[in-house]
């Protein structure tokens, strides 16, 4: 199969985290969501393993998740002392934005053939797949990591046991407008040859 590589190297620098405040209210098509997982079942995974979970939340299904995320706040920082009205409020309200939402997981291998490590890797590999996927489909999204994504109390809710990990949570939407360009330091800087 011949690929041009300049549409994938274009596809790549167009890639862009879009958030909920560039989104039209649009609701995105079941479709494309189901094809960026498809996309994100593609990625490199050591042994197999294939560690990526997913639950998708629309519809009421965002209102559910809105709640959830919002209480299990409320309750784990107010037992801590950290709690705050204005984060609490937003996570009740900033989900009601998004067309749809991610929940993506690592599901640990029972067997631990390899490191934790490269199965959350393999977790992020998918992630960009997603990212891609998007982009080619005209799709805004983004991967968020706040809320109740570090919380333990959080995984039960997805049906994930206390070895696997919660990720985070990614947004999609239809972007209301033109996406600002990109930016990179040149790669140059990062990059050591040793000949």
């Amino acid at each position: 199969m011949n690929i041009d590589p300049d549409i994938v190297n274009a596809l790549i620098k167009k890639r862009r985290s879009v958030f909920q405040a560039q989104y039209s209210g649009a609701r995105v098509n079941d479709a494309i969501v189901e094809q960026m997982l498809y996309n994100a079942n593609w990625a490199p995974t050591h042994k197999f393993t294939e560690p990526w979970r997913f639950v998708v939340f629309t519809g009421q299904g965002i209102l559910q998740l809105a709640v959830f995320q919002a209480e299990l706040y409320k309750k784990v920082t107010t037992a801590n002392g950290t709690f705050n009205e204005d984060k609490y409020q937003g996570l009740l309200s900033k989900p009601l934005l998004s067309s749809h939402i991610i929940a993506i997981g690592m599901k640990r291998d029972e067997k631990r053939a390899v490191p934790e490590i490269e199965e959350i890797g393999a977790v992020f590999c998918a992630i960009e797949n997603m990212y891609l996927t998007a982009t080619a489909y005209g799709v805004g999204g983004y991967l968020s990591t706040g809320g109740v994504t570090y919380f333990e109390e959080a995984k039960t809710f997805f049906g994930w046991s206390d070895a696997d990990k919660l990720i985070g949570f990614f947004h999609v939407g239809v972007p209301k407008g033109p996406l600002p360009e990109g930016k990179r330091k040149p790669v140059a800087e990062k990059i050591k040859w040793v000949h």
